[in-house]
């Protein structure tokens, strides 16, 4: 599942240069000194790569709570549905049954922090800018946190986000060095191949949740904690 992430990552992170492009540009790194540049750039990425561990941790939680009750299974299964559902089910629609508005006064606080950070250069500000980035709300990282939760642990699920984070690093790092250089051509060709993506890794967490005893790809129906279990009795 982590080959899913790096590539969720790598695909999405055309999304990303779209959402969070901005922030990568008006990043305060030093143009004159590139090794200095590349540190800084460096400490932007462990920044993201912080706060997506952090939110994998936390949802990993929840899904070895599950797992502990042995609905692994099911709960990949769920997972991979919901994925299907997000696409497939029209923006409109969802937006109508949005949670996520009490979270807005936390949003809108994060980018007044990031707004004082990009002017800002002392080392620890790259760092910061990255971090508080991570955080931004963002739909692929909802599709990477429902990864996080069928992962079943909360290393796993911290491990989850950070693969996804990594596969972005390429093409961020790009956007920051040459800007904005991908048309709008390429980047509306990418973002229609971001769903169908998104729909066979729902397919696959279906499939793996299902336990029909395929190495690796949909492995039986058993926790590691119900075996134990069994074989106390």
């Amino acid at each position: 599942m982590l080959i899913s992430a790096l590539i969720f990552g790598l695909l999405g992170s055309f999304h990303c240069v779209g959402m969070c492009g901005p922030i990568a540009f008006l990043l305060p790194v030093d143009h004159k000194n590139e090794l200095k540049k590349l540190g800084q750039i460096t400490l932007y990425h462990l920044g993201r790569l912080s706060s997506y561990s952090i939110i994998g941790f936390s949802f990993g939680l929840l899904g070895r709570s599950l797992r502990l009750f042995g609905l692994q299974q099911q709960l990949s299964i769920l997972v991979g549905v919901l994925m299907i559902l997000v696409i497939l089910i029209p923006y409109k629609t969802l937006n109508k049954y949005n949670g996520s508005r009490p979270i807005f006064k936390m949003v809108s606080k994060i980018k007044s922090n990031l707004g004082r950070q990009l002017k800002q250069k002392s080392p620890d500000t790259f760092y910061t800018i990255g971090f508080l980035n991570g955080f931004l709300p963002c739909g692929l990282i909802y599709m990477a946190v429902f990864g996080a939760i069928a992962s079943g642990t909360a290393l796993e699920g911290s491990l989850y986000m950070a693969v996804f984070g990594l596969g972005t690093i390429p093409l961020m790092t790009a956007a920051i060095y040459l800007g904005n250089f991908i048309n709008l051509s390429l980047r509306s060709k990418i973002r229609k191949a971001v769903p169908v993506f998104v729909v066979l890794i729902g397919l696959l967490f279906v499939l793996r949740g299902m336990g029909l005893g395929i190495p690796y790809l949909s492995p039986r129906e058993m926790t590691p904690e119900i075996t134990a279990a069994k074989r106390c009795h």
